[in-house]
């Protein structure tokens, strides 16, 4: 009897995902190849991360500035061509750790923070690509810019000169998430967006096909995490009956 290697192990999990992304995306006249997998590898070290990059996965996702700062900078030495977004909250005080370190950044939702952006990529001539976060749900323990306030926020950011790909959400955990997903998607479309960052290990192929280019999935693709990252809720939900972890 055969043990699977690390690496063959994170390829199928890989396998997975992709051939769960291509079903949905045909839904919509898409292929797989045109959504971006991004693997969240936050709570996860490099001894973890490296089966999915040899396995050939390039981008990924960290919710923490100084944990990334201490995982990453060996691991994009061996594999340069990695691309490495930031998924979580930003404080102002590190955007320009962030700007230093990341090619994207998914969590601009206030003014205070695009200043401190604007000031750090100046800084070094920079442009990080971003997109505006927004609080979909209106819940008042998230991050996320009100839907109301959204698109002055993009303007400002555009004034700014800080690239503006387009929206991101993570819908409440208790709710069924595809009318958060449509209303993120209507309004990009109203702000000429073309990307949308939304959809996670338990949703991914509902937000494919209500028009997700940028699904940010961990726990498919690394398994449980050494820490739990959110609460899973109990029911079934609609479309997708799985859980919403990341």
């Amino acid at each position: 009897m055969t043990t699977d290697t690390p690496i063959d192990a994170a390829a199928q999990r890989l396998a997975v995902v992709r051939d769960a992304m291509d079903r949905a995306a045909r839904l919509t006249d898409r292929s797989g190849d045109d959504i971006r997998l991004i693997a969240v590898s936050k709570t996860h070290d490099a001894t973890a991360i490296r089966p999915l990059i040899e396995a050939g996965q390039r981008i990924f996702g960290e919710n923490r500035v100084q944990e990334s700062q201490e995982k990453w900078p060996e691991l994009r030495a061996q594999w340069p061509d990695v691309e490495l977004h930031l998924v979580g909250q930003l404080q102002s005080n590190k955007a320009a750790e962030a700007v230093a370190l990341f090619d994207v950044i998914h969590g601009l939702d206030r003014p205070s923070l695009l200043s401190a952006l604007a000031k750090a990529m100046d800084a070094v001539g920079k442009r990080v690509p971003c997109f505006i976060q927004v609080n979909i749900g209106a819940e008042d323990q998230k991050g996320g810019c009100a839907i109301a306030d959204t698109p002055a926020l993009i303007a400002a950011a555009r004034e700014a000169d800080i690239p503006v790909l387009g929206l991101m959400c993570v819908p409440p955990a208790d709710l069924e998430p595809a009318p958060f997903f449509a209303l993120l998607a209507k309004m990009a479309r109203e702000e000429g967006l073309p990307r949308l960052s939304m959809g996670m290990s338990g949703d991914y192929e509902t937000a494919i096909m209500l028009g997700a280019t940028d699904i940010r999935v961990g726990t498919a693709l690394f398994g449980s995490r050494p820490a739990p990252a959110r609460p899973i809720p109990g029911s079934g939900r609609g479309m997708i009956r799985n859980s919403r972890a990341t």
